[in-house]
């Protein structure tokens, strides 16, 4: 089990300066889709992962257990700071893991030159 430490929470921007985890979260047309996201980044926050796992290449995945399976992609650095990546569904699952894998992978070739 993981030890509940407060973490800071950022999001991937891309070098064009998109950040992609709000923009899916602003598209959403379900607001309670979007206030249980707020919820789970806000656990996050104190350290609480809930549902969460491995999908390889140093990314996670939380998932939500509410209306089409929707999931948060995130990567951690160092001990405190969470990168959210991206978000999505269970039907897309498979290329929103690729693409969170791509943008862990592109923060980390930037921010540790």
């Amino acid at each position: 089990m993981r030890e509940a430490i407060p973490r800071n929470v950022e999001t991937y921007v891309t070098q064009k300066g998109e950040d992609v985890f709000h923009a899916w979260v602003d598209g959403l047309s379900d607001m309670r889709a979007q206030v249980l996201i707020d919820k789970t980044i806000a656990k996050i926050r104190l350290g609480n992962f809930g549902d969460y796992k491995s999908v390889g290449e140093g990314v996670q995945e939380v998932r939500l257990d509410y209306g089409p399976g929707y999931r948060v992609y995130f990567a951690e650095h160092g001990a405190t700071l969470v990168i959210l990546l991206c978000g999505g569904t269970k039907k897309r699952q498979e290329k929103d893991i690729a693409q969170a894998k791509r943008f862990w992978t592109e923060w980390k070739a930037r921010i540790l030159k």
